[in-house]
């Protein structure tokens, strides 16, 4: 723990040596002050470099670090309010251009001398600090490690839930047979099964196996996976359920549904499964209330329903809930199990992945010390995989302390995290600490986080690289190291989505309020004092009154969703003076709160999903913002002021209008033309097209992503233009005006080296010769296409071609794979109302994982050469004829065609409403 607070220490100093080297010369008559200060930060950086070996600090040591901390923060609030202070003089003018003029002579002579004086009692302080430390005897870092420091540790560690790759999975076959036992007997009555074991030993890995498995699925009408965790609320779970059941079933979820009362959620749940046997798996539960607050909406109709708990308590799980019962304990792994599932992740490069000779005694020794728990050993694994030499093992081996002997699983597990959260580079420890912010068990998008990390500053300059390809390569090392789970790849194989698991997020929660870095507030208590740079708000009950220390939060972000317990975020924000993050996506707030336009040191600002549907004239104060996320919200059009953001990097502005299949799925929004301004933008999607836009994004030739909605075939000239100029392009939307109108595609365009996904939504009038050139493409997507001859031969041999979506694209009866697509993992094929045939040849597609055939219902049989994919796991098909569908269920004539894939699935329409089949 006490690493960790030098870590952030360390890291925090070196951006404040930044700032001042950037920013110090401006604030004229502090200049001596500010050097001094630098200079004595520089060697407080330098000692707590070498004092970062140590693993553990006295009283007087860890004092030590904390003033070196709150002085580090001292020095960036008077940096922040000098530039504040600036800023209200310059009354909203052009502070960009004329803003270090104005520094250096200041307007009144008074705020230069507070400056000065602040940096002077500064000093002062600094200085102080080693006096104090030898009078009292505080000096060389050292010391051992106290058990009742692990202790504390570990009663704070929350049950870790799994996302565990395939290869990760040892010992569980067994397990996950007699659940699935339990789950499919002939026992009508509603039962419930608790899966329990300690934190990290495959509690939810177990149950999801066994639940996600589509023979259980079929086995009951409709499912639902609810993560419970410590703090819930129970109109929320009942909320998500209701969700996940519809979903489910492919059936549309009420509208109204946030607007009702508890007492309504009850009654619709009630009389939704009246008449269904359900299985709901309630993960993650720390108390038996649960259960007892929900039970009442799962009731027992005697139809061979089925309840999942998975607990850390055997309390709750030796309950019997005054229903059957059925509990399986986790079991540690067997020695070969372990040994296994550790030489999987520390040997993944090897081949075979075999340990080498040279090795084999001292690995043996560390899977030994993870007395068989998969979350212990996964860890330690990925953190030995990047060591190479027997002296980094042994190093490794010595520094797990003396209570990785005691036969405890929790205290091996807290040491072999805290060493993996130490061998992390320093400017990625407060990356991981910023993960912790965010709700437990909560799914994070990839570019959400690194655009966070980039307004925070953590993100090292690199030469000739962006900012966002540095943070995608913390991201990546983070997951690589098993920090962070990876729950969804993109295209080019870049993490979509990732989680923090439980154990990780506690520790990191621990350090990052014991360092100020940040805070989570639950609502359980009533804040009435602030210390801390960050602050999220998971929930809220009553409100949240100004309080000390609130001038110092620097990132805000909001989780709790509901409106009226929001009514206090104008007042709250106009404390947060120098804030630089606020994230409020799917906050549910209809306005913008006026003083966010007073937010000067604002970077990043997300409204995503929020009910706000416009945007003020004064957005244009914000000068320094550079993310903008206004997607999936009502704005039809941005004001004039959008222009005055010089600085503004990330633009995501579209919204999704209809169904998959529809023409209209989603639209753009207008813009002023002048935003040809902002030539810092790398990513603009989605703008409608109207006037000189099309001309006008031309100038922006950093962009790297563009969407352009309203798209006319009289464009065409002028759009080209545009495009050729954006050299650096690497994903491209282009949606027509309506379904009749000709997307302006030319015949021959200049080379797109660096394009990875392209997508058209429109009528084409011929194939496109130049997508074969396309050689960095991993996703082409067209809607409404309409082609009349064969797109195929056009891109069957793209090498990087990962994920194929055709929508309503041919006109064709028939559509043959003769060759290629040799990466393709995922073909959408959906609504060719004349479509009779697909083919397949042998060879083609080999590493298609994905395939699903929607809405094509002049289709004859099922693809012919299915037989040949024997990578596919999941195949569905919709609303297609019922004699396809009747030619692959057992006993039919194809069903020697699909017998080898996993998972099939087909869901139509019928007098009763929408159903959903399980055809494996």
């Amino acid at each position: 723990m006490d690493n960790m607070a030098i870590s952030a220490t360390d890291l925090l100093i070196g951006r404040i040596v930044a700032i001042l080297e950037h920013e110090g010369t401006t604030i004229t008559g502090a200049r001596d002050e500010v050097e001094e200060i630098k200079q004595e930060f520089l060697s407080m950086q330098a000692f707590l470099a070498d004092a970062e070996t140590n693993t553990a600090k006295t009283k007087g040591e860890k004092l030590w670090v904390a003033s070196i901390r709150d002085l580090a923060y001292d020095v960036e609030d008077i940096i922040d309010e000098f530039m504040y202070h600036m800023y209200e003089k310059q009354s909203g003018g052009r502070l960009s251009r004329g803003l270090q003029k104005t520094i250096s002579a200041p307007q009144k002579l008074w705020f230069r001398r507070k400056i000065a004086n602040k940096c002077q009692k500064l000093n002062e302080m600094i200085k102080a600090i080693p006096v104090r430390n030898q009078r009292y005897g505080v000096g060389h870092l050292g010391g051992a490690a106290t058990s009742e420091d692990i202790h504390k540790l570990v009663q704070n560690q929350a049950e870790s839930s799994i996302f565990i790759m395939e290869d990760e999975l040892v010992g569980i076959e067994g397990k996950k047979q007699i659940l699935m036992g339990w789950l499919m007997d002939e026992e009508q009555h509603q039962t419930v099964i608790s899966v329990v074991g300690m934190g990290g030993s495959g509690k939810t890995t177990l149950a999801a196996k066994a639940f996600y498995n589509e023979r259980v699925k079929g086995h009951f009408h409709c499912c639902a996976w609810i993560t419970v965790s410590q703090t819930y609320d129970v109109v929320h779970l009942f909320r998500s359920l209701i969700k996940e059941l519809y979903k489910s079933r492919k059936e549309d979820i009420p509208a109204n549904l946030n607007a009702m009362s508890r007492m309504e959620l009850i009654e619709l749940l009630v009389n939704y499964l009246v008449s269904k046997k359900y299985i709901v798996v309630l993960d993650d539960v720390w108390d038996i209330k649960v259960w007892r607050e929900i039970k009442v909406a799962l009731q027992d109709r005697q139809m061979g329903s089925r309840i999942v708990l998975t607990t850390r308590n055997e309390e709750v799980a030796s309950n019997f809930f005054g229903v059957e019962c059925h509990v399986h304990h986790i079991q540690p792994l067997q020695k070969n199990e372990a040994w296994e599932l550790f030489s999987k992740k520390a040997f993944l490069t090897n081949q075979h992945k075999t340990c080498p000779i040279e090795l084999e005694s001292v690995a043996w020794e560390l899977v030994q010390k993870c007395e068989g728990l998969p979350l212990a050993i996964v860890s330690l694994g990925g953190l030995m995989s990047s060591k190479k030499s027997l002296v980094q093992w042994e190093k490794v081996r010595n520094n797990l302390n003396s209570l990785l002997r005691n036969n405890s699983l929790l205290d091996p597990l807290k040491n072999i995290l805290l060493l993996s959260f130490n061998d992390l580079p320093s400017q990625l420890k407060n990356c991981f600490l910023y993960c912790s912010l965010f709700p437990e068990d909560y799914l994070i998008k990839r570019r959400r986080l690194i655009n966070l990390w980039i307004a925070e500053g953590f993100v090292e300059h690199a030469e000739g690289v962006t900012p966002e390809e540095v943070a995608e390569d913390y991201l990546m090392e983070l997951c690589f190291r098993n920090m962070l789970q990876i729950v969804w790849k993109n295209g080019r194989g870049l993490p979509k989505q990732v989680k923090m698991h439980d154990l990780m997020r506690e520790l990191a929660l621990l350090t990052a309020k014991e360092e100020k870095f940040g805070l989570v507030y639950d609502g359980r208590k009533v804040m009435e004092d602030i210390s801390t740079r960050r602050l999220a708000i998971h929930s809220i009950e009553g409100e949240i009154k100004p309080c000390p220390g609130m001038s110092k939060i620097r990132s805000l972000l909001v989780f709790a969703t509901n409106k009226s317990s929001l009514s206090f975020l104008n007042t709250l924000l106009s404390q947060f003076k120098l804030l630089r993050s606020l994230d409020l996506e799917n906050v549910q707030i209809d306005k913008l709160p006026g003083a966010v336009v007073y937010l000067f040191n604002l970077r990043y600002l997300n409204l995503k999903g929020t009910l706000i549907q416009q945007l003020p004239e004064s957005i244009g104060r914000l000068h320094n913002l550079q993310f903008l996320n206004i997607k999936h919200i009502n704005i039809v059009s941005l004001p004039k002021g959008i222009a005055k953001l010089l600085n503004l990097r990330y633009l995501i502005m579209f919204r999704y209008t209809g169904e998959y299949t529809d023409f209209k799925i989603a639209s753009g929004t207008k813009a002023p033309s002048d935003m040809c301004k902002l030539q810092n933008l790398q990513c603009l999607s989605c703008i409608e097209s109207e006037g000189t836009i099309i001309t006008m994004v031309g100038n922006l030739t950093q962009l790297k992503k563009i969407g352009i909605s309203n798209v006319k075939e009289r464009d065409e000239v002028n759009l080209w233009i545009s495009i050729e100029k954006m050299t650096l392009l690497r994903s491209l939307e282009l949606v027509a005006s309506n379904e009749d109108e000709i997307l302006p595609v030319k015949a021959n365009c200049a080379p797109l080296p660096h394009l990875e996904r392209l997508s058209f939504c429109g009528r084409l009038q011929n194939a496109v010769p130049w997508f074969s050139s396309l050689h960095s493409l991993t996703t082409l997507v067209l809607y409404w296409s309409r082609l009349e001859e064969d797109l195929l031969p056009q891109i069957e041999a793209l090498p990087n071609l990962t994920k194929l979506g055709l929508v309503n694209a041919y006109v064709g009866e028939e559509v043959c794979f003769r060759r290629g697509f040799v990466k393709l993992a995922k073909l959408h094929l959906a609504n060719f109302a004349s479509l009779k045939k697909i083919t397949i040849s042998e060879g083609v597609m080999p590493n298609l994982r994905y395939l699903w055939v929607l809405h094509c219902m002049e289709l004859k049989t099922v693809p012919l050469g299915l037989e040949y994919l024997s990578n596919l796991k999941r195949l569905e098909l919709g609303f297609v004829p019922e004699e396809v569908i009747s030619s692959i269920r057992k006993g039919g004539v194809d069903r020697p065609k699909v017998q080898h894939i996993p998972e099939i699935t087909h869901y139509g329409e019928s007098s009763s409403g929408r159903f959903v089949e399980n055809l494996a």
